[in-house]
């Protein structure tokens, strides 16, 4: 069985009434997003670096009139993310890709405010056209390299941008013979939900490993998986390696997260649709789907944590819970209750607002979740965007 991360019970239960949301539904809670933003903008504060949402975690631009109230801008991982962020949050805009299309560089650069290249030859090939707009006085984006620090502590290897054959990101002894004249800024990510420890061990080996490309460039962005906002993450420390370090090299630091914005601010509310029984134990049917609407439960493996339940055989009631695909292997996990599950009963999974909305697919015609606002100043449940048979056929051809 899966781990489940210690920080997934940090969330507290839902303060709207649970009975009042139309399942399968994420539920975010203003309330709680604030709490995370107000200790960023701490970190922001203490520190002089500046923090960017990472949209590739955490996308729902219903939430950005908040969101902008405390961050400085965007980073996005292509252009839709670049159009979003342009379009609802137009604040300081961040580009990186591991590859960019003729369309989407014309498309970018009037709009952004760094790119960061995943390679010189992409950083070759691509200048003349920011070099031509700032030449003819039109806007231009100031460029980047993202390196690879070669130093790795991430556990699960599908999510590690510095294992030895990841194509993320240029190794320092690829860069002896090119020239890097006009690069202005240095991009690593090498982290994932980790501490600030990792991030001080991970920026000592770009020091050593990329020095004279420091010493050019007049920004560093240190990337994400910083879970700055989880209970224990040391954040006297991130203040002082950042501090440390800007005042070694002078450089403007940007960080960008997108999980620690979002971290343990939101809830997915299913239903139960149906109990079957099997051999060990039986099965509850949910309207909602691990492999649709919260893959990293494969992907990582991890194992959510349901409000009120606990461990197998913790609780007298056991039930294995599956999703509403087709998939045999589209099983959330094994949870023990109070109680016997009964049909129409609700379950409430926590921390389900980053990578779950961004990652979903409409696998088998399921219904997509809707995206609930929950507004704990005004008391307000509201239901931001429902989906249904339009969105899915649009999908398709």
């Amino acid at each position: 069985m899966a781990p489940t991360p210690p920080h997934v019970y940090e969330q507290p239960a839902p303060a709207f009434d649970v009975n009042a949301v139309e399942t399968p539904a994420y539920v975010v809670d203003r309330g709680l997003l604030k709490k995370n933003l107000e200790k960023l903008a701490r970190v922001q504060q203490e520190s002089g670096a500046k923090i960017l949402l990472a949209l590739k975690g955490f996308s729902m631009f219903s939430t950005f009139d908040l969101v902008r109230e405390y961050l400085h801008g965007c980073c996005s991982s292509g252009l839709h993310e670049a159009l979003l962020a342009h379009e609802e949050f137009r604040k300081e805009l961040h580009v990186y890709a591991p590859a960019f299309k003729q369309d989407e560089m014309e498309q970018l650069i009037p709009i952004a405010h760094h790119i960061s290249f995943n390679s010189p030859a992409q950083w070759k090939k691509w200048r003349p056209l920011l070099d031509a707009a700032r030449a003819a006085g039109r806007h231009s984006p100031s460029p980047g390299l993202r390196v690879n620090p070669q130093h790795s502590e991430v556990e699960v290897s599908l999510y590690d941008p510095c294992s030895p054959s990841c194509r993320l990101g240029t190794r320092a002894d690829t860069l002896e013979h090119e020239n890097l004249d006009g690069l202005e800024g240095l991009h690593f990510h090498a982290l994932c939900e980790q501490d600030s420890d990792v991030l001080e061990r991970t920026l000592a080996a770009v020091e050593k490993r990329f020095p004279k490309l420091l010493s050019q460039v007049s920004w560093v962005n240190m990337g994400g998986g910083h879970h700055i906002t989880r209970n224990d993450y040391d954040v006297e420390r991130l203040v002082r390696v950042i501090r440390s370090f800007k005042e070694r090299w002078g450089k403007e630091v940007y960080l960008e997260p997108g999980e620690a914005v979002a971290l343990n601010t939101g809830y997915l509310v299913a239903s139960v649709m149906d109990i079957v029984p099997t051999d060990d134990m039986p099965t509850a049917i949910l309207d909602t789907s691990a492999t649709a609407h919260m893959p990293d439960t494969l992907e990582m493996p991890y194992r959510p944590h349901i409000i009120g339940s606990g461990l197998p055989g913790e609780f007298p009631h056991t039930f294995r819970l599956g999703g509403m695909t087709c998939l045999a292997g589209d099983i959330i996990n094994e949870y023990s209750f109070p109680a016997p599950l009964e049909i129409g009963q609700k379950l409430v999974f926590t921390d389900m607002a980053h990578y779950t909305m961004v990652k979903t697919t409409t696998f088998n015609g399921v219904m997509h979740p809707d995206i609930d606002l929950y507004n704990p100043e005004t008391g307000q449940l509201k239901v931001v965007r429902r989906f249904g048979y339009e969105d899915f056929k649009r999908k398709l051809s």
